[in-house]
């Protein structure tokens, strides 16, 4: 049995059709078919089972593919860490975030980190949502991900780097514009403007407030967003009231026709990194995740730990 025999096993639980590996592998299914055999050889038990649409992995195969999808993405990273080594270019820091994350989160500190590791290649790819983000960092793509922090991942350690308070978005010429604070029940009489159902921020925001004992959960709303600075833009043109982290770098004096009106006794949405392992992050890494928590007055510290 050999590395690429596992690489093929771990496609086809994943893919659950030997055909559909070939055609990535670029071989033919008989050969997919016999690396899968060695497996099977080797572990000396069945290890998929034909259903009438494909295969599937049995408990001792899906057993297995755990184990083997953990173990190759962690030696894939450490390959692509020796490349890095044998170019003598500083190596390389691949960062997985949401759409504005860099423009909120991460622009000084790329600024400050470049001035310090000129010879440090950063590599950003941008993800729709935290769950992809984990999938970037559990099969060896990303060393590092940004992400609001969430119930636990398997295999997945989520540290907390900053927390933002809530406000309510709204233009300046809004009845509410005036308002100093507003309370969570309040919220049920706004114009909603809603983050997709499958953001963490979103499931937090509505656990928050469907647990409130001063009023329902804001109504469904026709109008929805993908990103934070997309909701913003809508309040500020009076299409609604957005509720939103408060999110760094952004002084309501940048805005003159939107306001941040904090809400009273929400409990904070907190964002920082998501990795495999802090203690097996490359030098480089490290130093990126401790630089954008430096600017943004949090601590990556291995201590803060979710999961």
């Amino acid at each position: 049995m050999t590395l690429d025999d596992l690489r093929a096993f771990v496609a086809v639980c994943e893919a659950g059709n030997l055909s559909a590996v070939a055609r990535d592998l670029g071989c033919t299914q008989s050969a997919v078919s016999q690396r899968i055999k060695r497996v099977e050889r080797a572990a000396g038990i069945g290890l998929l089972e034909r259903r009438p649409r494909g295969v599937a992995p049995t408990q001792a195969g899906r057993i297995l593919h755990r184990a083997a999808a953990d173990g190759l993405s962690g030696l894939d990273l450490a390959l692509r860490r020796l490349a890095d080594l044998r170019a003598g270019d500083g190596g390389t820091v691949r960062v997985t975030t949401g759409a504005t994350t860099v423009r909120h989160f991460m622009a000084d500190a790329v600024v400050a980190f470049r001035a310090r590791h000129p010879h440090v290649n950063l590599e950003f790819q941008t993800e729709s949502s935290s769950r992809r983000c984990f999938e970037a960092v559990a099969d060896g793509s990303s060393e590092l991900a940004w992400i609001t922090i969430g119930p636990p991942v398997r295999g997945i350690e989520q540290h907390p780097v900053v927390r933002l308070p809530w406000v309510l978005a709204v233009s300046a010429d809004d009845p509410l514009a005036d308002r100093e604070c507003i309370e969570p029940g309040e919220l049920a009489g706004i114009r909603h403007i809603r983050l997709p159902e499958n953001s963490t921020s979103r499931m937090r925001l509505d656990g928050h407030l469907g647990h409130q004992d001063t009023g329902p959960v804001p109504p469904p709303s026709t109008t929805s967003v993908a990103d934070w600075d997309t909701a913003l833009l809508l309040a500020e043109l009076g299409v609604g009231h957005a509720v939103v982290p408060q999110l760094p770098g952004l002084p309501a004096t940048a805005r003159p026709a939107l306001r941040l009106i904090p809400i009273d006794g929400l409990p904070p949405l907190a964002t920082g990194w998501a990795v495999r392992r802090w203690a097996a992050l490359s030098p480089a890494a490290v130093a990126f995740a401790e630089t954008v928590a430096a600017g943004l007055g949090g601590a990556a510290a291995a201590g803060q730990v979710v999961g």
